[in-house]
């Protein structure tokens, strides 16, 4: 009887130290990806096509904006924060605390809803909608209807891009706002005389008009150059130096399936076809 229960005693030892062994290494091959809505399909998509290539791997992708993504990582809460915009432009964040890894370039596009007859906007134009001088669509060439602005959240990457690029400093107005660039499509869609702006990816729905400005195409053909002004990139922060596990997805999504095949798939831009580069000061240089 005791030899019995001594050899159960093992086997539970046993089983017990083989499930926590392998909670410990499930635990180490998580990562967990938090940040930037706009890059946040390009993420899930490379997510879930790595987990099929590496079958222990555990990767977790979560929205909530640029500003959420970058004080989680710098937290030490998640493994790697996405944002479409650098660190040190961002309060509170300690950029020498964090790794930059550009991933890929996104372009911003203004959107309207159809009934509002509006195809192109000169930068001017969109400035003086978003800061509230131009109140109707028949001051800008549209229908006599009063303009809508959809604005989005504070902590936002494309946000703060759109603002930099567009208001130059000038306060925007008080308006609706919203995080998601799902839910902006819709209400745009659904909502008479609306204008908001979204990550070019999202962009693909026939029942919402999208603008030219200064009758320039928002493609990226022309983000390439900076001829399309509104872009940014799509980076992924880790604190300090990541880890192998980290390094190894982040070496995947700078490899040739990721840039070469998933990014022009979704919408996005490679940063190998970039022709110009752009700094934290939106100041932008010729490559070569």
């Amino acid at each position: 009887m005791r030899k019995h229960r001594w050899i159960k005693i093992v086997g539970l030892l046993f089983l017990a130290t083989f499930f926590l062994t392998a909670c410990k290494n499930n635990n180490s091959n998580k990562i967990t990806i938090v940040g930037s809505s706009a890059m946040q399909l390009l993420a899930e998509q490379a997510g879930n096509d790595y987990r099929l290539a590496h079958p222990s791997s555990n990767i977790v992708v979560q929205g909530g904006g640029s500003g959420t993504g970058l004080s989680q990582v710098q937290a030490g809460a998640v493994e790697i924060g996405t944002s479409d915009v650098y660190a040190d432009t961002q309060k509170g964040i300690d950029s020498k605390k964090l790794q930059d890894h550009l991933i890929a370039v996104v372009g911003i596009v203004p959107i309207v809803n159809k009934d509002v007859g509006i195809k192109n906007l000169s930068m001017n134009q969109l400035k003086d909608i978003f800061t509230g001088k131009v109140t109707n669509w028949k001051q800008v060439g549209g229908k006599d209807e009063a303009i809508t602005v959809i604005n989005r959240s504070k902590g936002s990457g494309t946000r703060t891009t759109f603002e930099d690029i567009v208001l130059d400093g000038q306060k925007p107005i008080r308006s609706q706002e919203q995080d998601s660039n799902g839910t902006v499509k819709k209400i745009v869609n659904t909502t008479p005389g609306t204008i908001s702006y979204i990550s070019f990816p999202y962009a693909n729905d026939k029942n919402i008009q999208k603008l030219n400005i200064n009758h320039v195409k928002p493609t990226n053909a022309n983000i390439t150059t900076n001829k399309w002004q509104l872009w940014s990139y799509e980076h992924m922060y880790t604190k300090g130096k990541p880890n192998k596990s980290v390094k190894a997805f982040i070496d995947y999504m700078l490899g040739k399936k990721v840039q070469g095949e998933l990014i022009p798939k979704i919408g996005y831009l490679s940063i190998n076809q970039m022709k110009v580069v752009r700094d934290s000061k939106n100041k932008i240089t010729k490559i070569g």
